[in-house]
């Protein structure tokens, strides 16, 4: 079930000890406060500390012939709106070979072909701000996050140095789901006793045995 804002917001202050709110328009200081952090790009902040696989998006970026660099690399980039951080830049849509040869500066990346396919994180309504696509864990990260901004407004200096550290904790295990689930859908490569096994990659006979198996 996809999580509200509202439903973020509540979360956040229920971490902190606070009354939930009833509605978005509420007229209560914690509620200010908590529009104040998702206006000031309080989900972007979010975004930008990991590699989230649901929000991970893949373009095809092609040279801006607008723009001609004065030395270096002789092609610029435009990054896309919606980037927030770089996963990787390959000279093939397939992903296989990394683009080695680049620089990223001040919105834009350079190099010297005409075309490069880049992943990254997104924070378009259709990947990162998506709410729907957000894992739990992801989600309790977020209400975290927005927990330890406003705690010190709230609740003072020892409730603000505790919702930090529950941050920190959040982060970690949101990025290790997260990096679980992004392996979850990836077979694994096929290491030499499993070709060995299969008559592939060596000397010797297929012995017939069982790869799943280390009995045979």
């Amino acid at each position: 079930m996809a999580i509200t804002r509202l439903q973020l917001y509540n979360d956040a202050l229920l971490i902190i000890g606070e009354r939930a709110l009833a509605t978005l328009t509420e007229n209560r200081e914690p509620r200010y406060l908590l529009d104040q952090v998702w206006n000031n790009e309080g989900v972007r902040s979010c975004l930008e500390m990991g590699q989230w696989f649901f929000a991970m998006r893949t373009e095809q970026v092609d040279y801006d012939p607008g723009i001609e660099p004065t030395f270096g690399y002789n092609r610029a980039f435009e990054k896309p709106s919606d980037w927030v951080a770089t996963s990787a830049v390959c000279e093939d849509e397939f992903f296989t070979t990394p683009l080695l040869s680049y620089t990223d500066e001040a919105g834009y990346w350079y190099s010297n072909i005409d075309t490069i396919y880049v992943k990254f994180v997104s924070d378009d309504n259709l990947y990162g701000n998506n709410l729907a696509l957000w894992p739990r864990s992801f989600t309790e990260f977020v209400a975290a996050h927005f927990a330890s901004k406003i705690a010190f407004k709230i609740a003072g200096a020892e409730v603000a140095e505790k919702m930090y550290v529950l941050r920190e904790k959040m982060l970690l295990i949101a990025k290790n789901k997260d990096a679980m689930a992004d392996a979850s859908t990836r077979f694994p490569a096929r290491g030499s006793w499993v070709k060995a096994r299969n008559g592939g990659g060596g000397t010797g006979s297929n012995d017939g045995g069982n790869t799943g198996s280390l009995i045979g």
